[in-house]
């Protein structure tokens, strides 16, 4: 009897392949039959070098034989004209162009003990279901946001269906189905007020109705009234939840030797008294920002340890912060606060030290953060962060408000005084913010047990794929 094979299509982002792969390992070690081909297309560099890694880095500590990679050749990408109209178009019409290539991978490495049962595709692949239409195959989305973000996606069509445009900044409150509150327009994405940005997600939520189901990386407990809304969508396919989907050993970064120094710092602070100041791998400020946030840190009295990410600055050599922010500044934080360049994310929020974090809001910090019961302070730079911002603040009291319209680039410079008040709000010990992230984090871990409602669920997406 041939064994299932599910063929996964990552986006070739970091932030997509991680839960991609990840997820992928849990269902391998859920079901013993199950053979998995992940299809790799490979991004532009500088992206190419953290992706590799981590391929290397994930195959090293999968010891089954059952998971295979195939990494495509490049294809000439569209004129740069695309981007500078739109990034995600641009991604878009670049995934697209792979079409080709991934039904040939798919057709030339079929081994005859297998059967593919399913194609998984990101939520930026979703032009792939045209390859798995043409192949007779299954298909499946891989979304790596969350409900609230996913329903946003799907209202597009609604809402160009009643105005035949995208969306301003000048347009009224929305009422999206998914959130508890009307949602301000200053919030919603970049790209849902650029036109080809906005068609680019319109068309990906189309395409996500012509699938048998939608994966999404987020559990039940966490985004009821969204998942709620899902489920009254008639022409919607069936929705599982299976997060939270989480690298709990870290990725490796650039400067991995400082991890030790890191950590040993923070097992010298006491516990719940540092704050950690993270914003992605392409959250990047302008001095003068930077500097408005140290004397933030200076006057709050908190300890703190802050990543700061400037691609033309070596992270090991302080002096070249001395140069970025205000004199004298890591001499006077020295006894209370540290400053690096890339920093151990999860390894930091898992530490008991750890007492709030200042995020951009990317959907992957924001479910380390509730599984480690570390509560945020919003302040979202790029992609869906504003509109998950919105809804961890307004629909879901998780976080602490500091700004949830900021864009980087063109946020403007968020004051010293307004940081600071945000500091103090989410280490006040008594805030109920703490409180409510921290029986979410308890609620995250149960529902991956035995009878928990994203175990449940990634065990009615096996038996789905393996009924046919």
């Amino acid at each position: 009897m041939k064994k299932p094979e599910l063929v996964f299509v990552p986006a070739p982002g970091i932030g997509h392949l991680v839960p991609t792969c990840k997820f992928a390992e849990k269902l391998l070690n859920l079901d013993k039959q199950l053979c998995i081909t992940m299809i790799i297309i490979r991004p532009q560099a500088p992206f190419d070098a953290s992706i590799n890694a981590y391929i290397q880095s994930f195959s090293s500590t999968i010891t089954s034989d059952r998971i295979k990679f195939i990494t495509l050749a490049q294809v000439e990408p569209p004129p740069f004209e695309e981007f500078t109209k739109s990034m995600e178009n641009f991604f878009s019409l670049m995934i697209s162009s792979y079409k080709p290539l991934v039904k040939d991978s798919i057709t030339n490495n079929k081994d005859s003990n297998t059967r593919v049962v399913g194609l998984v595709i990101d939520m930026f692949c979703s032009s792939m279901v045209d390859v798995a239409n043409e192949l007779g195959i299954p298909p499946y989305i891989f979304f790596t946001s969350g409900a609230g973000f996913l329903s946003f996606v799907l209202y597009l069509s609604v809402w160009h269906s009643q105005h035949g445009r995208e969306f301003s900044l000048t347009d009224s409150v929305l009422d999206i189905p998914a959130y508890t509150q009307l949602v301000p327009s200053n919030v919603l994405p970049s790209f849902a007020l650029n036109k080809e940005g906005y068609t680019a997600f319109r068309n990906f939520g189309v395409r996500f109705k012509e699938t048998r189901g939608i994966l999404i990386n987020t559990f039940a407990e966490l985004e009821p009234h969204a998942l709620n809304s899902l489920a009254s969508d008639l022409e919607l396919p069936p929705v599982y939840t299976i997060g939270p989907i989480l690298d709990l050993e870290g990725q490796k970064g650039r400067e991995e030797n400082n991890k030790e120094e890191i950590m040993k710092w923070l097992e010298d602070q006491p516990p719940s008294s540092v704050l950690f100041l993270c914003f992605g791998s392409m959250g990047v400020f302008e001095v003068p920002q930077l500097q408005e946030l140290a004397i933030a840190l200076e006057r709050s009295g908190v300890r703190f340890l802050w990543s700061i990410n400037v691609s033309s600055i070596d992270s090991e050599c302080s002096s070249k912060f001395d140069e970025l922010l205000p004199e004298g500044f890591l001499s006077r934080t020295k006894e209370r606060g540290m400053v690096c360049g890339w920093a151990p994310q999860v390894h930091v929020l898992a530490d008991k030290a750890t007492a709030g974090f200042v995020s951009h809001c990317g959907w992957n910090s924001i479910i380390e953060s509730l599984w480690y019961g570390v509560p945020i302070v919003t302040w979202p730079l790029y992609g869906e962060q504003q509109i998950n911002a919105f809804q961890m603040v307004k629909d879901l009291e998780l976080a602490v408000e500091l700004k949830l319209d900021y864009r980087m680039g063109i946020g403007g410079i968020l004051t010293a005084e307004k940081i600071e008040n945000a500091i103090r709000c989410i280490m006040d010990s008594e805030n109920p913010v703490r409180k409510r992230v921290k029986e979410m984090g308890d609620k995250s871990r149960e529902v991956l047990m035995e009878g928990g409602s994203s175990f449940n669920s990634v065990g009615h997406f096996i038996k789905t794929i393996l009924d046919g």
